[in-house]
């Protein structure tokens, strides 16, 4: 007979995540779904490209699904009986160009089915000042993709190209958040507040809040991945959106330091799952002053 518990898991909406997978590492889908899988979420993987590891330990070959196949294999999902069962859509990191437009088909297919599913737009393009990706991608990702969005995830560097602004400090990240589009924008590596910090800062209904916590030099890749996944977690387990963000920051903050310490290359999330469900560590929230006296957070 199942139980309480396994019967409200069931009841969860499905999440299609689309992104990047690799055989060695935890970026991309391999951070995404195994997030959203650990706290209880159905997930179709839908992968955008097969590498054998980040290109950032070296090179590696690419093998990205033909457009014409991809196309079709979307259509399948779009026109799946099952439809109904997905709550929520997350793209990230696309393998080309030509696959924009069949995942705006298929958002817009779930859409039609249950009006109140959750699109999240992680706009995988570049960091550090460095793009990812061919120029007219990261226009279609902007012009296609994120209107669509319920929420965004860009780092500093990313809605700083989305809005073609230079932002130097949290009032202009605030300013270019909101014009952005979606109802919530988290943005990663926001200024920190606190020395030595860096904060993930949330822009949602006129509000805005910072999460902070120390900065750990040379990070593994897969925090944005993990970032999305998990605070599209939170959301559909009906968190208010400031708790999302602070546990959210908390648990990505935990698996980082866990990581770091073990000395691994890689996120170790299969090692600390726990920091999933339960994250323990500290980080400092702040409500801060939104442009033109809109609501404190």
């Amino acid at each position: 007979m199942p139980t309480a518990k396994s019967i409200q898991q069931s009841d969860r909406p499905a999440v299609i995540s689309v992104s990047s997978h690799v055989a060695r590492g935890t970026v991309g889908n391999r951070a995404a779904v195994f997030a959203l899988e650990s706290l209880g979420f159905p997930v179709w993987s839908v992968p955008t490209v097969t590498l054998p590891w980040h290109p950032g330990h070296g090179p590696a070959t690419r093998i990205v699904p033909p457009e014409a196949e991809f196309s079709a294999l979307i259509d399948d999902l779009a026109g799946a009986p099952w439809l109904g069962e997905v709550g929520a859509i997350l793209t990230g990191y696309f393998g080309s160009g030509d696959q924009i437009e069949p995942i705006r088909r298929l958002i817009e297919a779930v859409k039609r089915v249950n009006p109140n599913a959750i699109y999240i737009c992680d706009p995988v393009i570049g960091d550090s000042g460095r793009l990812y990706q061919p120029q007219a991608m990261l226009e279609a990702i902007r012009d296609r993709l994120i209107p669509l969005a319920d929420i965004a995830t860009p780092n500093r560097f990313e809605l700083e190209f989305l809005c073609s602004l230079e932002l130097t400090d949290n009032v202009h990240l605030i300013e270019a958040a909101t014009a952005l589009g979606p109802r919530t924008v988290i943005v990663t590596s926001a200024f920190a507040m606190l020395r030595g910090g860096i904060g993930n800062l949330l822009v949602h209904d006129f509000q805005a809040m910072l999460a902070e916590h120390r900065v750990i030099e040379n990070p593994p890749h897969g925090l944005g991945d993990l970032t999305a996944a998990v605070y599209l977690a939170r959301i559909l387990a009906g968190l208010p959106v400031e708790k999302a963000l602070r546990t959210t920051t908390a648990t990505v903050f935990e698996i980082l330091a866990r990581t770091t310490k073990r000395g691994a290359d890689e996120l170790t999330l299969e090692t600390d799952s726990d920091s999933l469900k339960h994250p323990m560590a500290m980080v400092q929230t702040r409500s801060l002053a939104y442009p033109g006296g809109g609501r404190r957070a």
